[in-house]
């Protein structure tokens, strides 16, 4: 098992750019079961998009790599389940249920795995879909998934901005030949990449006023080129990687999409410079606590950053109250961070943490947020830290170590 070895107390300083954002470019790579042919420029190497590569081969698609380009292409019109042992080895798993129901009107698969979070359940996308005429039904730990007479339009009200909901149904009206209305959609900037890639495949897609999308799907989608986006949780690590360590760094990312935690590293005394594609930061010579940190839907502050900004907070001077209303129970850093020495209390979906110094220790990632989180907490601890099941990280983070030694951190991959 791969761990990392880290030395804290070095400036991480220079320039990075972000790699193509996985949460845009896993819902765009099960919307490609719509296509005969895509390509898709600007994939990060991860072993999320490795999973969903591995679905797409089982599920009749070549899929081929040449750096950062995936070529996919469909060399079979038949029609598979997704094994368990795929379905299980990402939360994302279950945007094919959208597309292949579309496609082929019917799949068998299991509930999602990934990491844990806390209550993360598919209801959403279940009855989002069963609006459009699928057929669910739930034996034991597997879903059969049928679409009598194929999927229908309709007028989804979601009651809540699923992200993954509103992924699951744009990729499923989008292979559907009827106008489907998606009531109360999600607005990520990850949505909006995979509408764009939707829109150049061929299918109609219009903004209404209060956040709705108006679907107008096909039965067959001849496919694009498209360029997966910046990822901006990418960016904000690190931009806080370098915070943490009382740093500089440029990141060539897009600040729009970052302004909720570009506020909040404002609050915590880090000098921000914005360009059109680029973000410039100087951390303090001292953090300041950022006071209140509540995580929402987008334009809010990402709950993916939560776990990352409390790293942050460990090291500042002052208090910091974080809110999760996304995750209520995503606090599965907090006792990796205490094992350094930080002060945080939790309290349902409320944790206060008072700034502390820092001391290095034995730490385990124990998801994708929290290991960057407990791996920028140990850049900045006195003395030398230790961190198991780095695979977490390497779901969501391509070249991760190279790109911190790079910026000046002692960081060593190892075999644990």
């Amino acid at each position: 098992m791969r761990g990392l070895h880290i030395v804290g107390g070095n400036q991480l300083t220079g320039t990075v750019t972000a790699h193509g954002a996985k949460n845009a470019v896993l819902p765009i790579l099960a919307a490609t079961v719509l296509c005969k042919h895509s390509t898709i420029v600007n994939c990060p190497d991860l072993s999320d998009v490795a999973v969903s590569c591995h679905i797409l081969q089982h599920l009749g698609y070549r899929v081929q790599r040449q750096q950062s380009t995936l070529t996919i292409a469909r060399e079979e019109e038949g029609c598979r389940d997704v094994p368990p042992e795929w379905m299980r080895a990402m939360r994302s798993s279950i945007l094919f249920l959208g597309g292949m129901l579309a496609r082929c009107g019917r799949i068998t698969l299991c509930p999602p795995g990934g990491c844990a979070l806390g209550g993360r359940p598919i209801d959403l996308h279940l009855s989002a879909l069963r609006q459009m005429g699928a057929v669910i039904t739930e034996e034991g730990d597997t879903l059969r998934c049928t679409a009598p007479g194929g999927l229908h339009g309709a007028a989804v009200q979601l009651p809540y901005p699923s992200v993954g909901a509103t992924e699951n149904l744009l990729i499923a009206a989008a292979g559907t030949p009827a106008e489907t209305k998606i009531i109360g959609a999600a607005a990520e900037p990850e949505i909006i990449d995979l509408i764009a890639y939707l829109q150049s495949c061929g299918a109609f897609i219009e903004y209404q006023p209060g956040g709705n999308l108006l679907v107008q799907g096909r039965r067959e989608l001849p496919g694009c080129l498209h360029r997966v986006l910046p990822d901006r949780i990418e960016a904000a690590t690190y931009l806080a990687a370098a915070a943490i360590t009382g740093g500089k760094i440029t990141v060539h990312a897009n600040p729009a999409h970052l302004a909720a935690p570009l506020a909040v590293l404002r609050r915590m005394g880090c000098s921000i410079t914005a360009e059109e594609n680029a973000i410039s930061l100087a951390a303090p010579e001292r953090l300041q606590g950022a006071g209140s940190v509540v995580t929402l839907p987008y334009p809010g502050f990402p709950t993916d950053l939560q776990a990352i900004f409390m790293a942050l907070a460990t090291a500042a001077e002052g208090y910091t109250t974080f809110t999760e209303t996304v995750f209520p129970r995503r606090w599965a850093h907090v006792e990796e961070l205490r094992r350094m020495g930080a002060d945080i209390t939790v309290a349902g979906s409320h944790a206060v943490v008072r700034g502390a110094p820092l001391s290095g220790a034995a730490l385990t990632c124990t998801d994708l947020r929290a290991g960057a989180a407990v791996a920028l907490a140990a850049l900045a601890a006195e003395g030398e830290s230790t961190v198991t099941a780095i695979s977490h990280i390497e779901r969501g983070y391509a070249d991760f170590v190279p790109t911190l030694r790079t910026l000046g951190a002692e960081i060593t991959l190892t075999e644990v």
